[in-house]
């Protein structure tokens, strides 16, 4: 769709194919902040341990997924997000959730997401 590739790790984007359309996703550092209010974490290192502890309710995958949209631009809400569709179900939800993360707390290069 044109947009394939465009994601910059470096600034924690990451792409994906949501309702048939190139998306480019980011935890921002307003996503961050959205998702420390969501879940009531009273800073990042709470928020990364939270999500470090390997447990996630779908309620979990869609604020993530929803922050991560609207980090990256797109004007959706979390609804909207639920709604999307994903080739691949929720294993490909999974696999974006954890590449924003990683991308985010830098878990991608070596660092432990309990300490972003």
């Amino acid at each position: 769709m044109g947009m394939h590739g465009r994601a910059n790790r470096r600034r924690g984007e990451v792409e994906a194919e949501m309702d048939g359309e190139r998306r480019i996703l980011c935890l921002t550092l307003g996503a961050l902040a959205e998702l420390e209010t969501a879940f009531a974490a009273s800073d990042l290192t709470e928020l990364a341990g939270r999500f470090s502890s390997g447990r996630m309710k779908a309620a979990d995958m869609i604020r993530i997924i929803g922050a991560g949209l609207r980090g990256g631009g797109n004007l959706i809400t979390d609804d909207e997000a639920a709604a999307m569709s994903v080739d691949g179900g929720i294993l490909s939800c999974a696999r974006i959730v954890g590449e924003l993360l990683s991308a985010a707390f830098g878990t991608d290069e070596g660092t432990s997401p309990a300490n972003p």
